[in-house]
């Protein structure tokens, strides 16, 4: 965790959010900014910049992370499609630097964009 970091503040409740789900390794909450009817974030709990960081000791992380998103979709009944975005770096709109995924749902997805 990182003193500085908004998201290890949230998974340490030092910051307000709408859990969705939580277990071990992962926290996900609803984005205070949605762009879609349902917009969840999901997080590991360990302090990761973001994809491009990761290492080869996080690699039960990012792949347990895959399999988290599936359940929380499923929780969150999006059983007809969602769309899962991880923004890497400033060009690619990263505003936090933890490694996050949106997961976006709720209504039919155009391409690019929401």
């Amino acid at each position: 965790m990182m003193d500085d970091c908004i998201f290890c503040k949230i998974v340490k409740g030092e910051i307000p959010s709408t859990k969705v789900y939580e277990d071990e390794q992962f926290y996900a909450f609803k984005d205070i900014a949605p762009v879609a009817p349902v917009h969840v974030l999901i997080i590991p709990k360990k302090h990761i910049a973001g994809i491009a960081s990761l290492t080869e000791a996080d690699r039960p992380i990012a792949a347990n992370m895959l399999f988290v998103i599936q359940k929380v979709a499923a929780q969150l009944g999006l059983t007809d499609g969602f769309r899962v975005v991880f923004n890497t770096g400033e060009k690619a709109g990263q505003t936090v630097h933890h490694m996050h995924a949106h997961l976006l749902g709720g209504k039919e997805m155009a391409w690019p964009g929401v």
